[in-house]
């Protein structure tokens, strides 16, 4: 931990890389994790893509409702709040997560990039007019135009952000400290960044509960401290 503090000292850039592990200590279950509710009355698998969204509009429909449901029975934990007060004061650059929550800018970041797209954005797939989160909970999901109202995030079969990517591999690039919470590293193209720090000549942090497979060229790697642990140690002693 000493190390990790003096790491942080020293930066000139530092980026954090946020995943699944950062939203479940909210509380959030992993979207991927089977043994949930979710899997009891709907398959993600088919239909968390855009031909779902087409094709079988309603149950579409039901099963985001459903996540957007459960994610707002949830809000940000300490450690959000820290990253935001570490990104305000300077300490960080900005946050690249793979998460679709929104919790990093519900905490106050605002140099925020989210690669697989956020629940804090809704809008029509048809015309792209833009919705509220409240609307579609209540019900509305049908846009004026005919449209269906959708989630902002990345569906598969769809492209990923190039614009969201290209400024996440700009801040990359100029990162002397590149630190991960909470990802197993194995989702491709978001797992490049670790690598691309790395090459650049960043000092790498992985802090996880399981092994990832970067680990060999992390400097250091954590994983006998849950996230909020970490990064309220490392506060305190700023």
């Amino acid at each position: 931990m000493d190390k990790v503090l003096n790491l942080l000292k020293k930066a000139n850039s530092t980026i954090i890389f946020t995943g699944a592990g950062m939203s479940t200590e909210s509380g959030l279950p992993d979207f991927r994790s089977k043994d949930r509710g979710l899997w009891e009355k709907f398959n993600p698998d088919e239909l968390a893509n855009v031909n779902a969204l087409i094709h079988n509009e309603a149950e579409f429909t039901e099963f985001y409702q459903h996540r957007l449901g459960e994610i707002n029975k949830y809000k940000p934990h300490e450690g959000h709040y820290i990253l935001a007060k570490w990104e305000e004061s300077g300490i960080v650059d900005g946050i690249i997560t793979q998460n679709v929550d929104g919790f990093h800018s519900d905490a106050g970041n605002k140099n925020v990039f989210e690669l697989h797209g956020t629940f804090r954005d809704m809008h029509c797939h048809s015309c792209q007019k833009q919705s509220s989160r409240d609307a579609y909970l209540a019900g509305e999901t049908r846009c004026e135009c005919g449209g269906t109202i959708r989630p902002g995030i990345v569906l598969f079969g769809e492209n990923l952000p190039q614009d969201t990517f290209r400024f996440a591999e700009e801040m990359t690039n100029k990162a002397d400290l590149f630190i991960v919470l909470g990802s197993s590293l194995s989702v491709t193209p978001a797992n490049m960044f670790p690598m691309l720090a790395k090459e650049n000549g960043a000092k790498l942090v992985i802090v996880n509960r399981e092994p990832t497979e970067l680990d060999p060229f992390a400097d250091y790697t954590i994983q006998d401290m849950n996230i909020k642990q970490f990064l309220t140690e490392i506060d305190h002693s700023l």
